[in-house]
C-alpha cells in the first residue's frame, strides 16, 4: 500500500531529493560558482520531469487515504508549472549573473517552491493544501529578497511575508471552521457532509475564509496590495517567476478546492468568484493606466487577467475549469515572452524598466519590436492574436453558465485595459526619438520572446493540443 503510495508521489519525491542533493553539492564545492550549472540544470530536472508527467500518467490515482489526487487535472496544471519555471530559469540566469545575484540558493529554492506547487494542485485534503502552500511560499519570500543590498527587493520581500502571513492566518482559520462542521479535512469527506443545495451557515463563512486566503495567493482584488511592489521591488528574473508558474498552481488550487470540496454547492460560492473576478478585471485595468514603470504595469495587468481566469470558474461548469487552464496556459506562454524582452531592456549596461525608453524601438530593432506587439496585442486580447481566443474561451464559459453580466463586464475591462498595452506598442513605433536602447545579449531571451510571440500567432490553429488536455484535465475534476 505505501509503496503504491510512494509510486504516486515519486515525482515530487525526486525533485525534492534532487533540490536537497543539490544543496549537499554546493556546500562541498565552491558555492556561488557552481551557481550558473546548478540553473541550468534544475531548468533541466524540470523539463524531463514535465515531459514524465505528461506522458506517463493515465486515469485518477488516489494516494495517502485521498490525500493527494494524481488525475489528468494534476498533471495538466504540473506540466505547465514546470515548462514554465524551466523557462523563467535559463532566461533570467545570464540577467543575474552579470549583476552578481546569482546566488546557488536562487535555483534551489524555485525547486523546492515548485514541489510545494505540485503538491497544491494534487491535493485532495485542506492539510495537504496548506503544507504545499506554505512550502511554495517560505521559499518564494526568501527568493524575492534575492537582492540583499537593496532597499525596493526587501521591502518587496517583506510585503510579500507579512501579506502572505495575514492569508496563511485566513486560510487556516477558514480550514478549522470547514472541519468543525464537517468534521473532516478530506474533500471527498467535506464534499459528503456538505451535500447539494445550500451549505449550512458555518460551513459558508469557512469556505469565504478559504476562497479569501486563495484569493491572495492569486492576486485577485481586494487581495492585491502585494502585488505591484513585489513585481517592482524584485529583481527582474524573479518577478517573471512569480507571474508564471504560482499563478498557474494557485489558480489549480482553487480550482480543486471549489469543485472538489464544494463542488455541491456552486451557487453558494458562485457570487463570490464573480465578485472578486469583476472586481480584479476593473482594478487591473484601470490601475494600470497611469503606470510608467513596465514591471507594474504588467503586476496591474496579472491582477486583471487572474480576473478573466477567475471568470471561467464563477462558471461553475466543466466548460468554466476547461476555459480557465487554457486561459492560464496562454497566460503563462505571454508572460514568458513578456519578460524575456524586459529583461533585455538596458541602457548602459544598467536595467531600465520606464516604458518611455521604448520610444521609437522600432527603428532599432524592427524585429524584437514586433514580436512585443503581437504579446501586446494578445495580452490586450485583440483578434486574431492567441490571448483573443483565450479571452473568447471564458466569456463563453461565464455566459453558458447564466453570468451574462459577468461577460459583458469582462468584454467592458478588456476594452479599458486595452489602452495600456496599445500605448507600449505607440512608443515603440509612433514615440519621440530618444537615447536608444543596448543590444540585447541574451540569445535565450532573444529565442523565448520569438518563440512565446510565434505561439501567439500560429496557436490560433489547433491550440497546439492544449484545449484537449484541459478539456480532459476539467473532466477529471468535476463531481464523477
Amino acid at each position: 500500500m505505501i509503496q503504491a503510495d510512494l509510486n504516486i508521489i515519486l515525482p515530487e519525491i525526486l525533485l525534492a531529493i534532487y533540490a536537497m542533493l543539490a544543496l549537499l553539492a554546493v556546500v562541498y564545492t565552491g558555492k556561488d560558482k557552481m551557481a550558473p550549472m546548478l540553473t541550468w540544470l534544475t531548468a533541466g530536472v524540470f523539463a524531463l520531469l514535465a515531459v514524465w508527467i505528461g506522458m506517463s500518467g493515465s486515469g485518477e490515482n488516489v494516494a495517502f487515504n485521498g490525500m493527494f489526487h494524481d488525475d489528468a487535472f494534476s498533471r495538466f496544471a504540473k506540466a505547465a508549472m514546470l515548462l514554465a519555471g524551466a523557462a523563467v530559469l535559463v532566461m533570467g540566469a545570464d540577467y543575474m549573473q552579470r549583476r552578481n545575484m546569482l546566488r546557488f540558493e536562487y535555483p534551489i529554492l524555485v525547486a523546492l517552491a515548485m514541489v510545494g506547487m505540485m503538491t497544491m494542485v494534487s491535493a485532495g485534503d485542506l492539510m495537504t493544501l496548506y503544507m504545499g502552500l506554505e512550502l511554495q511560499s517560505l521559499a518564494l519570500y526568501v527568493v524575492a529578497t534575492l537582492r540583499r543590498d537593496g532597499v525596493k527587493s526587501t521591502e518587496a520581500g517583506m510585503k510579500y511575508f507579512l501579506l502572505g502571513a495575514l492569508s496563511s492566518g485566513l486560510l487556516l482559520y477558514g480550514s478549522s471552521l470547514v472541519y468543525g462542521f464537517a468534521g473532516t479535512t478530506t474533500f471527498a469527506g467535506i464534499v459528503e457532509a456538505v451535500g447539494h443545495g445550500h451549505a449550512p451557515l458555518g460551513l459558508l463563512f469557512g469556505l469565504t475564509f478559504v476562497i479569501s486566503g486563495l484569493a491572495f495567493k492569486v492576486s485577485a482584488v481586494p487581495f492585491h496590495m502585494w502585488t505591484p511592489d513585489v513585481y517592482e521591488g524584485a529583481p527582474t528574473p524573479i518577478t517573471a517567476f512569480f507571474a508564471t508558474a504560482p499563478k498557474l498552481a494557485a489558480m489549480g488550487l482553487f480550482a480543486r478546492v471549489l469543485f472538489d470540496a464544494f463542488g455541491g454547492v456552486v451557487g453558494d460560492w458562485q457570487q463570490i468568484i464573480a465578485l472578486l473576478s469583476v472586481l480584479s478585471m476593473f482594478l487591473g485595468a484601470i490601475a494600470a493606466i497611469g503606470q510608467t514603470n513596465i514591471k507594474r504595469l504588467m503586476a496591474y495587468s496579472s491582477i486583471a487577467h487572474m480576473g478573466y481566469a477567475l471568470m471561467g470558474l464563477a462558471a461553475g461548469t466543466a466548460l468554466g475549469v476547461e476555459a480557465m487552464l487554457v486561459y492560464m496556459a496562454i497566460y503563462v506562454t505571454m508572460n514568458v515572452g513578456t519578460f524575456a524582452f524586459i529583461l533585455s531592456m538596458e541602457k548602459d549596461g544598467q536595467p531600465v524598466t520606464d516604458i518611455a525608453s521604448l520610444n521609437m524601438y522600432s527603428k532599432q530593432s524592427s524585429g524584437r519590436a514586433l514580436a512585443l506587439l503581437f504579446l501586446m496585442f494578445s495580452l490586450a486580447g485583440v483578434p486574431p492574436f492567441l490571448g483573443f481566443f483565450g479571452k473568447l474561451y471564458v466569456l463563453r464559459a461565464a455566459f453558458e453558465g447564466g453570468l451574462a453580466w459577468l461577460a459583458i463586464a469582462g468584454v467592458v475591462a478588456s476594452v479599458i485595459g486595452a489602452f495600456y498595452y496599445l500605448r507600449i506598442v505607440f512608443y515603440m513605433y509612433f514615440g519621440e526619438e530618444g537615447d536608444a536602447l543596448d543590444a540585447p545579449r541574451s540569445l535565450v531571451q532573444q529565442v523565448l520572446l520569438m518563440a512565446s510571440a510565434a505561439i501567439m500567432l500560429l496557436g490560433i490553429v489547433n491550440f497546439f493540443g492544449v484545449d484537449t488536455a484541459a478539456q480532459a484535465a476539467a473532466a477529471a475534476l468535476m463531481p464523477h
